[in-house]
């Protein structure tokens, strides 16, 4: 489900037609978040640390509206919920594109993930997913404790999606830290709005 925004009385709405004009209207920051809690939640309950915490950015992400925004033919649309398409590695080291439903629920999205996971880490090529706009590109780099991100786009296609990558654990006074990388269109959103994200994505990584 979506709903058109009303650019006309929109408070964004000089900030979206100045950042539309731009060849790349996205811009990005790297920060770390403590993954302390969350590590130790998948030790404890036996599950996988990358659903635990790529649930919990689905669930910050679907909380801040401006994430649900999407540009489509020049209108502005506001989706209901939005899910995640991730890059998936396999045992070759390719890695193919997969399409995962946003749940409230953190079981049955581990549950309806590990089915996804599987299909993907089983095929062959690189076909995109067919997940539409409603989505965040996420991808992991488990290799890299990185501090900064840049990414492979094709300017002539219009895009809005936003891009969030996932970087090296690493361990610093006894706790737990992580790099993200996040990538957001200037025009549907401010560094502002990307702080409450990452506040939000904090905070449930604690629960």
């Amino acid at each position: 489900m979506r709903q058109l925004l009303d650019i006309t009385t929109w408070a964004r709405k000089d900030h979206y037609q100045f950042f539309g004009t731009f060849d790349e209207p996205f811009f990005g920051i790297c920060t770390e978040v403590d993954c302390t809690s969350v590590y130790a939640k998948s030790k404890e309950r036996d599950v996988s640390f990358f659903l635990l915490y790529l649930h919990a950015s689905l669930v910050a992400a679907n909380l801040v509206e401006p994430f649900r925004y999407r540009i489509i033919n020049e209108d502005v649309w506001v989706y209901d919920q939005i899910h995640a398409s991730p890059t998936i590695n396999r045992p070759d080291g390719t890695f193919g594109f997969g399409y995962l439903d946003y749940e409230e629920d953190f079981e049955v999205f581990r549950i309806n993930a590990g089915i996804e996971i599987t299909r993907v880490q089983n095929s062959t090529g690189l076909e995109p997913a067919l997940s539409g706009e409603n989505v965040i590109h996420y991808s992991s780099l488990p290799w890299i404790h990185f501090s900064s991100v840049s990414h492979a786009r094709n300017m002539a296609r219009k895009d809005s999606i936003p891009k969030i990558t996932f970087g090296k654990m690493i361990d610093r006074s006894g706790r737990k830290f992580m790099p993200v990388a996040v990538h957001v269109h200037h025009g549907l959103m401010d560094g502002w709005h990307v702080g409450q994200f990452v506040t939000l994505f904090q905070q449930h990584l604690n629960l």
